[in-house]
């Protein structure tokens, strides 16, 4: 898992990085993408390890493909103008992670399949709503659905202007219902072959439910609060998970 958190952690890095211009971040992730389909040339320690990666836990190409090309997606500002737009890129950044993570696991059932992509687009879309104030200072990114924010009546000077206007707490409560539906779904087809295998996915599941729920509670201010648990909460899930085990 640590070489796969590696990668993942790298092509991040190779999106955002102030100080690369675009075309030469863009070229990086390519060349990545062009490795994994073609062979590198000279392959750094860590692509070496990818490749072993891959071979050894039958990882599909696609997969890693996949997160590169999500990766490449947030290169430049973009807006998602249905929801199946938005699950599109989620399915990138989040669905083939966990498809990635699974066959790491050695999950055997293939529902665990259907689980990780269900509990992908619930962390995702936590990420995104916990990061909206972030992401539009950060060029004025919007990644919730356009259709949601004309559904409710919320303008881009809302998010501006940081406003926590009426219009903008029921969109941010629609989309922590559909959260929430998710994270349901993956609790519900959770496949009880892989349920020791799928513990840290579970983990994540547990933190990530518990920050919508505080962000809920707190009336979605997100853009002065940073929602998050504190070390010592995210500690007791871990001890409760390791002692059940």
């Amino acid at each position: 898992m640590v070489v796969f958190y590696a990668f993942c952690r790298t092509m991040d890095d190779l999106a955002d990085d102030p100080s690369a211009p675009l075309a030469q971040r863009e070229q990086a992730l390519l060349s990545w993408r062009d490795g994994l389909l073609h062979g590198f040339s000279n392959p750094t320690e860590l692509q070496k390890q990818v490749i072993d990666l891959r071979e050894r836990r039958a990882i599909p190409n696609e997969l890693l493909t996949a997160i590169i090309d999500g990766c490449r997606m947030d290169l430049e500002p973009r807006r998602f103008a249905t929801w199946a737009d938005l699950d599109a890129y989620i399915w990138k950044v989040a669905g083939a992670v966990g498809l990635v993570s699974i066959r790491i696991f050695g999950c055997v059932d293939a529902n665990s399949e259907k689980y990780a992509v269900t509990l992908g687009r619930a962390l995702q879309l936590t990420n995104i709503m916990r990061d909206v104030g972030e992401d539009f200072a950060n060029g004025g990114r919007i990644y919730l659905p356009l259709e949601d924010l004309k559904r409710f009546g919320c303008t881009e000077k809302n998010l501006a202007k940081d406003s926590k206007s009426a219009a903008f707490l029921a969109m941010m409560d629609f989309e922590a219902t559909r959260a929430e539906s998710f994270y349901k779904k993956a609790e519900a087809i959770l496949p009880e072959r892989d349920r020791e295998a799928l513990v840290p996915a579970r983990i994540m599941a547990e933190i990530y439910r518990a920050v919508l729920v505080r962000m809920r509670r707190g009336g979605f201010d997100v853009f002065r609060v940073r929602y998050s648990l504190s070390r010592l909460r995210k500690i007791s899930i871990l001890l409760r998970y390791w002692i059940a085990r």
